[in-house]
């Protein structure tokens, strides 16, 4: 089986690539540790956004809707302020419009690669950030721990497994999604009428004029009834949309059909990420952004059980991992 794992670059961009079988993915170490590529290249499949030549300037300024960002914290938090066990952290305002944080800092921090390699099982690689009182993100999350990836190309598509350990010597808050920018279509030759969608969720959330949550929930329409249920157009309507997540025969995931080629492509997060937020570029067409997400938006912010809403911490050595996977079915 062709199978291999090297070093090589991404429009010019040092990069980690991954083959197996028909598969083949590249992941970018120095631009947030963003897997940037996952494609069949035999059918010619690309399944995640990925930037265009003329395009890596303006996605290594804002790379978070393009491959799988990950946002550590996640999404929004209201002037800034992250209140964690008596104590008031403070991020900065990089959201004007509605005077948020937005996304937080992974996703544009450079990742140590730590290894990576083939076997005839997979091509894998591993790749880390680790936060001390040197680090700059120290001064706004003064925690040390250890945020690590790890990907595995295989003929079972590509896994995704992290996991957070807390080195430090108090909790530390474990909030944490992923930005995964999906193409719909994957498929060349197919158009935005050919796919349909499915997704875990649950409960909307209503979110305020400054896109936080109020922390009650609106009625689901008839087109997101049918987006947990048998499938709609991704580009059903402009979403910027907040979910729990409910899931189904026990997994919780999205599924991307196209009808024209008969294939579904799956992204299945598992059930230790309880919120999804679905964004689709205002109906663009061509791309929406399924982010499994493991608690609310502004969760230290919000007055409700923690248990509800995803908020929870790790004490001094304590380990969080979660293992996802993009693959296709028929």
């Amino acid at each position: 089986m062709n199978h291999k794992a090297y070093e090589g670059t991404f429009h010019g961009e040092p990069a980690v690539w991954l083959q197996h079988g028909p598969y083949e993915a590249a992941i970018l170490p120095a631009v947030g540790g963003n897997l940037i590529a996952y494609r069949d290249i035999e059918s010619g499949y690309r399944f995640l956004r990925e930037p265009e030549a003329d395009e890596m300037e303006s996605f290594k300024e804002n790379p978070g809707v393009h491959g799988i960002p990950v946002l550590f914290p996640p999404n929004r938090y209201e002037d800034g302020r992250f209140p964690w066990k008596g104590k008031t952290y403070q991020f900065p305002v990089n959201e004007e419009a509605t005077g948020n944080h937005l996304h937080g800092f992974l996703h544009t921090t450079p990742w140590r690669v730590e290894e990576y390699g083939s076997t005839e099982a997979g091509s894998y690689v591993v790749v880390s950030v680790q936060v001390d009182e040197d680090h700059p993100v120290y001064a706004m999350l003064p925690h040390r721990f250890t945020f690590r990836l790890r990907y595995t190309l295989s003929q079972d598509g590509l896994s995704q497994h992290v996991l957070i350990r807390n080195e430090g010597d108090s909790d530390m808050p474990c909030l944490l999604a992923f930005h995964t920018a999906i193409m719909a279509p994957f498929a060349p030759g197919s158009t935005a009428d050919d796919v349909t969608v499915r997704m875990t969720i649950g409960e909307r959330w209503e979110l305020n004029e400054r896109m936080l949550p109020t922390g009650r929930y609106q009625p689901l329409t008839p087109d997101e009834e049918k987006l947990r249920g048998e499938g709609v157009s991704p580009y059903f309507a402009e979403m910027d949309n907040h979910y729990t997540a409910a899931p189904q025969n026990g997994r919780n995931r999205m599924e991307l059909t196209d009808t024209r080629i008969g294939k579904t492509f799956v992204y299945d997060v598992g059930t230790s990420y309880k919120q999804w937020m679905v964004w689709n570029n205002k109906a663009c067409g061509k791309f929406f952004c399924p982010e499994p997400q493991v608690n609310l938006v502004n969760a230290p912010n919000v007055d409700l059980p923690a248990e509800q809403i995803g908020l929870f911490g790790l004490a001094p050595g304590e380990i969080w991992e979660s293992t996802s996977r993009l693959y296709m079915k028929n």
